[in-house]
C-alpha cells in the first residue's frame, strides 16, 4: 500500500506542474479539465490493473500491458514538459537571488515569456506522447522484411543462394488483432524461403497463450522445413505455479504444441541439411543468457555429434550467449541467429545513417548483423511485443538471409 501512495503522490505532483503550463497558454479551462480527467483515468486504471484487478495466473495480460502503455505515454509527456520548464524556473530563481543580493534591476518571469516557453515545452512533449500512442495503435504490427546477403568462403557449393527466413519472439500472449497477425504470417510465407527458423519466446508465460494462434502459425512453411528453439519466456519462469509439476507440464505442453504446429524443436541438439552431396549443420541450443536469465543451453552437447569442419548455423535465443561463449568456442559457428532484445521496442533507426536504442547499453549486439572473428550473428528485433504494447522506431521484423559462396580472388 505504501508504494502505491508514494507513486500516486509523485504522479499527482508531476501532473500539477504540467497543469500550470496548460493554464499559462490558454484561458479556456476545459483544456485543463480534459488533462485532469485523462491523467486520473490513466492512474486509476493502472493501479486497478496491477493490484485488485490483476488477472489470475498471468503477469503480462493484455489489459495490464495497455495500462502500462498509457501510463508510460502520460509520464513521457509530463517528464519532457517538466524538464523543459524546470530549467526556466531554475533560471528565474537564480536571477531573482542575484537581483536580491546585488540590487540589479532586472525583470524576469514575465507572463508572456512563460506562455511562450510553455507552448514550446508542450509542443516538444507531444512528440513522444504521439509516438507512443502510434506505437500502440499501429507500430506494433508495422512488420518489416529485412534482407541480407552473407558471403562465406567455405560455404558448400550446393547452398550457394540458399535462403533462410528467421522470426523470433512471437510472444503470442500479447496479441490483440488477428487480422494483423494473419498479415504478418502471410508476409513470412511470401518470402518463399528454403528454411524457416524461429529463435524462441513463443509465449509470454503459458502454453495456453498460443492455443488461439496455433492454427495460424501452423500454416508457416518452407521448402526444407521449419525449426525452433526455446527462449527464456517459454519456460514459465516469470509467474507463480501451484506446483513444480504444473510448471514442468506447461513446458512439455509447449514442446508438444510446437511439434503439432510443424516445428522441429532443437533442444541442445543438431540436424543436418542436405543438398546433394553437400550438407550444413543446424545447431539449436536451449536458452542461455547472461545475468539472471536461464542458462539451460549446452553448446557442447548440441554440437557433440557434428564435425568441427562442418559449415554451421547456430540458433540461440539470447545474443549474450554469442558474445560470451560462442565466438571463442573451438568450433567456428559461421552464422548465429538470435532475438531476445526486441530492440527494446523503442529507438531511432534510419538505414545507412543511424541505429540507436537504449537497449544497446545492456546488449552490445542488439539488432541486425554483426561480425566478430569471422563469424556472423543476426539479432532479430522480434515479431511480437511484450510489456509496452507497441513499438516506436524499432519495428517488428522478418529476417531473410541469403547465403552466398564468396568468390576466390
Amino acid at each position: 500500500m505504501t508504494r502505491w501512495i508514494i507513486f500516486t503522490l509523485v504522479y499527482i505532483a508531476l501532473a500539477f506542474y504540467v497543469l500550470q503550463a496548460l493554464k499559462a497558454i490558454t484561458k479556456q479551462p476545459w483544456w485543463s479539465y480534459i488533462y485532469i480527467l485523462i491523467s486520473l483515468a490513466v492512474l486509476i486504471n493502472f493501479i486497478y490493473r496491477f493490484s485488485v484487478g490483476e488477472e489470475a495466473g498471468r503477469v503480462l495480460s493484455i489489459p495490464k500491458s495497455y495500462a502500462f502503455g498509457f501510463l508510460l505515454t502520460i509520464l513521457a509527456f509530463n517528464i519532457v514538459t517538466i524538464i523543459f520548464l524546470f530549467s526556466e524556473d531554475l533560471f528565474r530563481i537564480v536571477t531573482g537571488l542575484y537581483q536580491k543580493f546585488f540590487g540589479v534591476e532586472k525583470e524576469f518571469g514575465l507572463p508572456a515569456r512563460r506562455r511562450f516557453l510553455s507552448l514550446i515545452a508542450l509542443g516538444i512533449a507531444s512528440i513522444p506522447f504521439g509516438a507512443l500512442l502510434y506505437g500502440m495503435y499501429k507500430g506494433k504490427y508495422n512488420f518489416k522484411v529485412l534482407k541480407y546477403d552473407l558471403e562465406f568462403e567455405d560455404l558448400p557449393d550446393g547452398f550457394d543462394g540458399y535462403q533462410i527466413t528467421q522470426i523470433s519472439d512471437i510472444h503470442s500472449g500479447s496479441f490483440d488483432d488477428r487480422k494483423m497477425i494473419e498479415y504478418g504470417v502471410n508476409l513470412i510465407n511470401k518470402q518463399n524461403s528454403d528454411l524457416l527458423l524461429f529463435t524462441g519466446d513463443m509465449v509470454n508465460n503459458m502454453t495456453s497463450e498460443m492455443l488461439p494462434w496455433a492454427d495460424l502459425f501452423s500454416t508457416l512453411h518452407a521448402k526444407d522445413g521449419k525449426y525452433s528453439v526455446l527462449g527464456n519466456h517459454d519456460y514459465g519462469d516469470y509467474i507463480p505455479w501451484e506446483t513444480e509439476e504444473a510448471k514442468a507440464q506447461n513446458l512439455e505442453d509447449l514442446k508438444d504444441l510446437q511439434k503439432q504446429m510443424g516445428f522441429d524443436l532443437l533442444l541442445n541438439e543438431h540436424r543436418y541439411l542436405q543438398k546433394g552431396a553437400d550438407k550444413i549443420a543446424l545447431v539449436g541450443v536451449e536458452n542461455w543468457g547472461k545475468g539472471g536469465f536461464k542458462k539451460a543451453g549446452d553448446l557442447k552437447k548440441a554440437a557433440s555429434q557434428i564435425n568441427k569442419d562442418d559449415f554451421k548455423i547456430l540458433m540461440s535465443h539470447d545474443p549474450s550467449h554469442w558474445e560470451m561463449e560462442v565466438i571463442a568456442d573451438a568450433y567456428h559457428y559461421h552464422l548465429t541467429l538470435s532475438g531476445h532484445t526486441h530492440g527494446m521496442q523503442f529507438g531511432i533507426e534510419i538505414p545507412g545513417w543511424v541505429k540507436w536504442s537504449p537497449v544497446k547499453w545492456r546488449y552490445p549486439y542488439w539488432a541486425g548483423i554483426y561480425k566478430e572473428m569471422g563469424q556472423f550473428i543476426n539479432v532479430n528485433r522480434g515479431f511480437g511485443f511484450l510489456g509496452y504494447p507497441g513499438r516506436v522506431g524499432i519495428w517488428p521484423e522478418i529476417t531473410v538471409i541469403t547465403l552466398r559462396k564468396k568468390a576466390l580472388t
